[in-house]
């Protein structure tokens, strides 16, 4: 009988060793069937890790080369790059179903018991022995490393409470309780922030990883574990709080480097993909793809930024929190109005800034500076940046000519007009406020002619923005909004960042 062309039901109905033998089973390790299934599926050329973007070409290639060496692996990158997500959904290759002796603590092999429970029922029971099936998604164990983390929880130890309800000596094998890496045979264990472990717990790993025996408390035992160990670190240069012991390092066969998307257009992939956006957000809220754009370009200038520190890494979470925020924010703007659908503004970008000052590192000039005057400052770097994109670039050589385009813009606020947007604006009155100013709408309307009238809105705000960016507006927070008014008139009176200064300081 070919064991492996059985279907998922036909291998729940067998209940007994024997039964097991006359179906074709052979044992196999995890690496192995890791390496099998990985095998098949490049040949069909499916998948292997779905729903991870951008590692395509880079990190992807590098963890498969590892399985099919049967290496274990260690997944190094700063925070927010998929690297547990990875290690999760290796499980997928994973034979969906395998037999262990029914009863037994460490998943042992009808074949190949490790245990003494698994052991004593082959050799009472023989053929009769009974067999329960392990599902591939009940084969994978995590641990989170942490300064508390013990022998004890890793390994094992002698329970007392056990011996004593057995009425067991403490020389008897039986007494040990394990710990998550024994329970974890046939399976895959991933040690999370492996350099936060204390270097005795590491140490503990060394015979774990190359001879695959265990030592608790004197006893002798010889447990040929069959683990697939993935283990994830931040760069050792930027935790601080510990390292990687070099003789562990050395028993990680390899080592794979993760990284940040390498444009935009990855970064929204993934930001839209995890972003846990409601149906009813969904019908209320309309979002275009400049806003998108502008969510990860506000990352992207966070990772290159002077405030921010380079070692800690700003996290896919920052552009996955602050997308949910944007629709967020707008969606509140919508129930305040009472406005069955809305479309995200620039104005609703208010929201995000909650979502980057919890999710970026300062060094001390940012710091100095505040979180909050640090996150505007991005954002407005944002817009800056993608402004070219859809804009001519402001330039100063023709800002007298009649050939620049924001002339009449520029002029209208020269002549002491002011625009007050405030974040609540219902849609009626938003409308009425942009296109009270001269050009703007036509500007929008030569340079994007196919824009609907919602996005004519957002690219005249979007203008606005933009030219306060490059200098040519002055653009202050209001308590419950925005304004702009001419820069040079705003050099007369003290600016309204000064308020926004001390709020931060008084925090």
């Amino acid at each position: 009988m070919n064991y492996k062309a059985l279907t998922p039901d036909k291998l729940l109905k067998i209940k007994t060793l024997g039964e097991l033998k006359a179906a074709g089973y052979r044992s196999q390790s995890v690496k192995e069937e890791l390496r099998d299934n990985l095998i098949d599926k490049l040949r069909k050329k499916e998948p292997t890790f779905e729903g991870i973007w951008g590692y395509e070409d880079t990190v992807i290639p590098d963890i498969q080369r590892a399985i099919l060496s049967m290496h274990n692996m260690n997944l190094l990158g700063l925070r927010g790059q998929a690297k547990t997500r990875i290690a999760r959904q290796m499980t997928e290759l994973l034979n969906e179903y395998i037999p262990v002796i029914k009863g037994a603590e460490l998943n042992d092999d009808p074949l190949m018991p490790i245990s003494k429970f698994g052991r004593e029922q082959v050799l009472a029971n023989g053929d009769n022995t009974e067999i329960d099936w392990l599902h591939r998604s009940e084969r994978y164990a995590e641990k989170l490393a942490t300064p508390d983390v013990s022998i004890a929880d890793l390994i094992g130890d002698v329970d007392p409470i056990k011996a004593a309800s057995l009425k067991l000596p403490y020389s008897d094998e039986r007494v040990i309780h394990y710990g998550l890496v024994p329970r974890s045979h046939r399976c895959i264990f991933v040690i999370n922030e492996l350099p936060d472990l204390q270097a005795r717990i590491q140490v503990a790993l060394f015979n774990i990883l190359q001879e695959g025996d265990i030592q608790i408390r004197g006893f002798k035992l010889r447990l040929p574990l069959d683990i697939q160990f993935v283990f994830t670190a931040n760069p050792e240069d930027y935790t601080n709080r510990g390292s990687i012991v070099t003789p562990l390092k050395d028993r990680i066969d390899s080592q794979i480097i993760t990284h940040y998307p390498k444009s935009r257009d990855i970064g929204k992939q993934i930001t839209v993909q995890e972003a846990r956006i409601k149906a009813l957000q969904k019908e209320i809220v309309v979002v275009n793809e400049l806003s998108q754009d502008l969510i990860e370009q506000v990352a992207i200038e966070a990772r290159s930024s002077e405030y921010v520190d380079e070692k800690s890494g700003v996290s896919a979470r920052l552009t996955i929190s602050a997308y949910e925020n944007l629709i967020s924010a707008a969606e509140r703007r919508a129930l305040l109005n009472n406005e069955p659908q809305t479309y995200v503004r620039v104005s609703d970008f208010i929201g995000i800034i909650p979502a980057i000052t919890g999710k970026v590192e300062l060094v001390y000039e940012g710091e100095q500076e505040g979180a909050g005057l640090v996150a505007h400052s991005l954002v407005g770097k944002a817009v800056r940046t993608l402004f070219t994109d859809y804009f001519p670039k402001p330039d100063d050589k023709n800002k007298e000519q009649k050939s620049n385009p924001y002339k009449s813009i520029i002029d209208w606020f020269g002549e002491g007009y002011t625009l007050d947007l405030p974040h609540d604006l219902n849609q009626t009155e938003y409308a009425k406020a942009l296109k009270a100013i001269p050009g703007l709408q036509e500007l929008v309307k030569k340079h994007h002619p196919k824009a609907n009238k919602h996005e004519q809105l957002f690219l005249m705000e979007f203008v606005l923005h933009g030219l306060a960016e490059y200098s040519k507006l002055s653009k202050s927070p209001l308590d419950t909004g925005t304004r702009f008014k001419d820069l040079l008139s705003s050099m007369f009176s003290m600016p309204d960042f000064d308020d926004f200064d001390e709020d931060e300081n008084d925090n």
